[in-house]
C-alpha cells in the first residue's frame, strides 16, 4: 500500500504556528537573539525547537493544546495565515523583549554613571544595541547578560515560551489592555532599575558639587573646573567598586521579579 504524504502535510499549518512563536525569542530575547549569532543559525535552532516541540502538543491524550488538531484536520491556507503568524511571533518576541528589559536597565544606569563621571565621550562599539556606549554601560550590560546565565534566565524563558501553549491556543492570540498593561509595566521597572543602580553615584556627585562650589567660593585660586573632571572620575571609580555588590544584587532581585512576571502572564 503506497504511503503519501497528505497525512504530514495537514501538520504543516500548525507546525508553522508553532515554529514562528518559538522564532520570536530568536530575534529578541538574551542569549538566543544575540547579534553575534548569525541570523541562519538563529533560524535552523528555531527550526530544531519547534520540531521537538511539536510533537508533544499533538500526544495523544495531551489536551495542552485542544486548537491543534482542528488545524490539522481542516487544514489552514497560507494565504490566510498572515495574522496568526504574526500573532505568534509576537508572543516569542514580547517574552524575549521582557527578558531583555533588566538588562537594558542595567545600561541604562551606566549611561547615567557615564555622563555624571564625563566618560560619555569614551565610548565603545556594542554589537548588541548596534551603537556606541560608554564604558561603565558596556561593563554594566556584560556583567547583566552574565548572570541572567549563571541564574538561568535563559531556561526561563524557554520554559515560558513552551508553557505558553498550555494557556494561548494557536492562532487565539490578542492584544487587549492586559498586554498593554504588561508592556507598560515592565518598561516602568526597567527605568526604575536603571535610576537605583545609579543613585549612589547621584548622592554622591550632588555633594561633589556642592563642595566644590563652596571651595570656588573660598578659595578662588583654585581651578575647580580642571580639578572637578578628576576628582569626579576619581571618587565615580571607587563608588562604583564599592557599589557594584549592591547594585548586581538589586539587579538580580529585579530580574527574578521580571521574569516571574512574565511567566505567570503567559505560562501560569
Amino acid at each position: 500500500m503506497p504511503i503519501g504524504f497528505e497525512p504530514m502535510l495537514n501538520h504543516v499549518p500548525a507546525w508553522l504556528l508553532v515554529l514562528f512563536r518559538i522564532a520570536g525569542i530568536f530575534f529578541m530575547a538574551p542569549v538566543f537573539g544575540s547579534t553575534t549569532i548569525p541570523v541562519r543559525y538563529r533560524m535552523l535552532l528555531s527550526v530544531a525547537v519547534s520540531c521537538c516541540v511539536y510533537p508533544m502538543l499533538i500526544e495523544p491524550g495531551r489536551q495542552a493544546l485542544p486548537n491543534v488538531m482542528p488545524l490539522v484536520t481542516n487544514g489552514m491556507f497560507f494565504w490566510t495565515m498572515g495574522a496568526a503568524v504574526a500573532m505568534e511571533m509576537l508572543i516569542g518576541v514580547l517574552i524575549g523583549f521582557g527578558a531583555t528589559l533588566p538588562i537594558f536597565g542595567m545600561q541604562v544606569g551606566g549611561r547615567i554613571i557615564d555622563q555624571q563621571m564625563g566618560l560619555g565621550i569614551a565610548g565603545v562599539y556594542n554589537p548588541e544595541v548596534g551603537e556606541e556606549v560608554g564604558i561603565i554601560s558596556e561593563f554594566f550590560f556584560m556583567l547583566a547578560l552574565a548572570i541572567f546565565v549563571i541564574i538561568g534566565g535563559h531556561r526561563v524563558v524557554l520554559t515560558t515560551l513552551v508553557g505558553s501553549f498550555n494557556h494561548i491556543p494557536l492562532g487565539q492570540f490578542v492584544v487587549g489592555g492586559n498586554v498593554i498593561d504588561l508592556i507598560v509595566g515592565l518598561c516602568h521597572a526597567m527605568f526604575e532599575l536603571g535610576l537605583r543602580v545609579s543613585a549612589p553615584l547621584l548622592c554622591l556627585f550632588f555633594m561633589l558639587t556642592v563642595s566644590m562650589g563652596f571651595i570656588a567660593r573660598t578659595v578662588p585660586q583654585l581651578n575647580i573646573l580642571s580639578i572637578g573632571f578628576t576628582v569626579r572620575i576619581v571618587c565615580g571609580a571607587l563608588i562604583v567598586i564599592g557599589a557594584l555588590g549592591v547594585m548586581f544584587n538589586v539587579y538580580g532581585t529585579d530580574l527574578h521579579v521580571l521574569l516571574r512576571r512574565i511567566s505567570l502572564f503567559f505560562a501560569p
